[in-house]
C-alpha cells in the first residue's frame, strides 16, 4: 500500500495510514473532484472524516459529508504528478486505453473529458475522477482451486472468470507461482506471462515485483495478441499465461496457442456461467472444447472469494 499512500496528498496520506494501522484496507478506492474520498473493501464502503481523524461507513455520508475528507482539483494534480513521476506525457497512450498502472502492480481508472477523431478516443484530458485497484499478492490463494485444473504431466486449458474487482488478476498470480515453482500435483512447468497492465506481476524497470515462481518469463507492457506469439517463438512456454482477453486479436493469438502445443491458462470478464455463450468467439470456442476448465469466481456474504469449477461443456464440478 505505500506506492498508493506516497502519491496521495499529505493530510489524506495520514488518514489512511491511521485507517490501514486499525487493520482496514481497500480494495479500491475512488477519487472525485468535489466529492468525499471513498474507499471500498469487502461488500463494505467507507469515508474518512476528516475533523475527527476518524473512518466511517458510507451510509451515513449523507449525515456528515461537510467533515469528509474533499477531493480538490489541487489534490488530483498534486496526485497525477506523483503517479506519472512528473510526467504525464509519458502516460497518454495508456490513459487513452481509460487506466494506467503504478509501481506495485496498482491499476488507475480515469474518466474525464474524451477527445474524439473519427469515433475513437484518441486521448483523455481534464481528468475528474480516478478509481484506485489495489493490487495484492495474496500467496496460496489458488492452492486448493489447482487440484481441479490439474491433469497428468499438465494443466486443462483454462480460463479463470469473474465481474471486476472480484479477484480473477489475484487467483491467476497465485496459479502462476505455484504452477511455475511446481507443487506435489505437478512439478514446475516454463511459463510465459504476457503481462499487458502490468498488474499481475507488478514489473518495475522490467522486473516483476510479484513473486511469480523461479521458471517465470514475464513479458510486461506488451499487447496480448503479440506478446503470445512472441512467447511461443522464443521461450518455449509449457504454459502461456494472460489476464482479461477480450477482443478479436486476442481470441485468434490463443486459438494458435492451443494449436501449438501449449497450454493456455487465462482470465475474462463474466458475471455468470451463462454469459459465456454470449460472449463471440467464446461460442466457437465452446463449441469446440478449447478449454477444459472454466472457473467461476464469486463473492461470499462476508465478503470471501469462493469459487465454481466447470468441465468443457460447462458441466459444473464443484
Amino acid at each position: 500500500m505505500e506506492e498508493i499512500i506516497r502519491v496521495f496528498p499529505g493530510a489524506l496520506r495520514e488518514l489512511c495510514r491511521k485507517s490501514f494501522e486499525e487493520g482496514r484496507e481497500p480494495e479500491e478506492i475512488r477519487l472525485r473532484i468535489g466529492q468525499p474520498v471513498l474507499a471500498s473493501g469487502r461488500g463494505k464502503e467507507w469515508f474518512w472524516d476528516r475533523e475527527g481523524c476518524r473512518v466511517r461507513e458510507a451510509s451515513y455520508l449523507s449525515e456528515s459529508s461537510q467533515s469528509a475528507y474533499l477531493w480538490t482539483e489541487q489534490d488530483m494534480k498534486e496526485t497525477l504528478a506523483r503517479m506519472s513521476q512528473y510526467s504525464m506525457y509519458a502516460l497518454e497512450e495508456e490513459i487513452r486505453s481509460g487506466f494506467f498502472t503504478i509501481q506495485g502492480g496498482h491499476r488507475i481508472g480515469v474518466a474525464g473529458k474524451a477527445v474524439c477523431q473519427q469515433g475513437k478516443i484518441t486521448a483523455i484530458r481534464s481528468i475528474s475522477s480516478l478509481n484506485i485497484r489495489v493490487a495484492r499478492q495474496k500467496k496460496d490463494c489458488a492452492r486448493e482451486l489447482l487440484f481441479w485444473l490439474c491433469q497428468k504431466g499438465s494443466i486443462y486449458n483454462t480460463l479463470i472468470l469473474s465481474p471486476p474487482g472480484v479477484g480473477k488478476t489475484t487467483m491467476l498470480r497465485d496459479c502462476i507461482r505455484l504452477l511455475s515453482e511446481g507443487t506435489s500435483l505437478l512439478p514446475g512447468a516454463k511459463i510465459g506471462l504476457v503481462d499487458e497492465r502490468g498488474e499481475v506481476a507488478a514489473s518495475f524497470f522490467g522486473i516483476p515485483q510479484n513473486d511469480l515462481g523461479c521458471r517465470t518469463d514475464v513479458l510486461d507492457a506488451c499487447p496480448k495478441a503479440e506478446g503470445m506469439k512472441l512467447l511461443l517463438r522464443s521461450m518455449s512456454p509449457q504454459i502461456i499465461a494472460v489476464d482479461e482477453l477480450g477482443g478479436k486479436e486476442d481470441c485468434l493469438a490463443v486459438e494458435e496457442v492451443l494449436h501449438c502445443g501449449c497450454r493456455m491458462l487465462g482470465t475474462m470478464h463474466a458475471g455468470s456461467i451463462e454469459e459465456l455463450g454470449e460472449k463471440k468467439y467464446l461460442k466457437r470456442w465452446i463449441r469446440r472444447e478449447y478449454f477444459e476448465r472454466f472457473v467461476l469466481l464469486s463473492l461470499g456474504e462476508k465478503g470471501e472469494r469462493k469459487f465454481s469449477v466447470y468441465d468443457g461443456k460447462l458441466q459444473k464440478l464443484c
